[in-house]
């Protein structure tokens, strides 16, 4: 087997396209498919950058007569009882990723401003020239927060499902086959600048969105105009947590199989109890909305009682940072 066909069937093997491994490698397309073609051969470098992607010798690559891959040799892990993570599982997890990003950004779009519909009816009911009734207000605000809010859940799950074989690369500690790190190192690289890109954007459109609430409060506004910039800074943060989101989910999974950020082995032993204490957070969040806003002593406006969303975030984190040191000087 020649070497053309040692690329073309070690490319597919990982599951990537031509332009994927030529963004691995630094080079053109066109290179990856002269290579492939037979029409030109890489130069030495670029075949030990070829042997360290598909975690194979430069023997193999180069001799014709071998005809299955040399594995790289390794140190024998095979007592630690580590799960291992393949050049192609790593690939495909990374391919899921990437498709799933755009889809949770949009479901995270859809929960937050999910409030929104619900916040504006209810002030305009308090002017009779909308010809909105309160129970009017309530009732389809609350109707398109709950359309919303199932939408982007369900988007969650369905990805959530797309990677559930992978789902031990957050929880468990596992290892990687020869050629993984450096891989995911280099896509990880190659990465950086969209990053870096959507955060500035997100940064950005959260500090503006707040600029007609601040803008209302200088004018004395009427309370429907006030409430118009409550509901245009959701909108602003929600199309900051597009790119947010975006962008995290690709760079965690990137981050998940490099074990690390928030998904070293430290942190994983961590997350069981840190999830636990959040799911019950938000719970008790939700619970103390609906009877602030529609219990005995509620007042039923929506508009006024959805501060108490803002606080609980800036709460939460300040939860999950005293839950970290506790963790630490236990540990300690």
């Amino acid at each position: 087997m020649i070497l053309a066909d040692k690329i073309i069937s070690l490319r597919k093997k990982a599951g990537w396209s031509q332009e994927e491994l030529a963004g691995q490698l630094g080079v053109t397309r066109q290179s990856v498919s002269k290579w492939e073609g037979a029409q030109s051969m890489p130069d030495m470098e670029k075949i030990v950058q070829l042997s360290r992607l598909f975690g194979t010798t430069t023997d193999y690559l180069l001799k014709d007569e071998l005809e299955e891959p040399e594995p790289v040799a390794v140190t024998d892990t095979s007592d630690t009882g580590l799960r291992r993570v393949t050049m192609e599982e790593a690939s495909h997890y990374l391919k899921l990723q990437k498709a799933a990003a755009p889809r949770q950004a949009i479901a995270t779009f859809l929960c937050v401003i999910s409030p929104i519909t619900l916040i504006m009816l209810a002030a305009m009911s308090e002017h009779r020239r909308f010809h909105i009734s309160e129970n009017m207000a309530s009732g389809v605000g609350l109707i398109v927060l709950l359309v919303l809010v199932a939408a982007g859940v369900a988007i969650f799950m369905i990805c959530g499902a797309d990677v559930r074989d992978y789902e031990f690369l957050e929880k468990e500690p596992f290892e990687t086959e020869y050629g993984v790190a450096g891989m995911v190192k280099e896509r990880k690289k190659q990465f950086q600048k969209t990053n870096e890109r959507c955060n500035i954007i997100g940064t950005v459109l959260c500090i503006l969105s707040v600029i007609p609430l601040f803008g209302m409060l200088c004018v004395g506004a009427v309370d429907v105009f006030y409430v118009a910039a409550v509901s245009f800074l959701l909108f602003g943060v929600a199309v900051a947590c597009l790119f947010f989101v975006y962008a995290g989910t690709y760079l965690g999974a990137m981050q998940k199989l490099l074990e690390e950020e928030d998904y070293t082995r430290e942190n994983k032993a961590k997350r069981g109890v840190i999830g636990a204490v959040s799911a019950c957070y938000w719970l008790l969040t939700t619970a103390i909305f609906l009877y602030a806003t529609y219990g005995p002593q509620g007042n039923g406006q929506p508009k006024y009682s959805w501060m108490i969303w803002a606080i609980a975030g800036v709460l939460y984190a300040a939860l999950v940072i005293v839950l970290k040191c506790i963790m630490r000087r236990k540990k300690a």
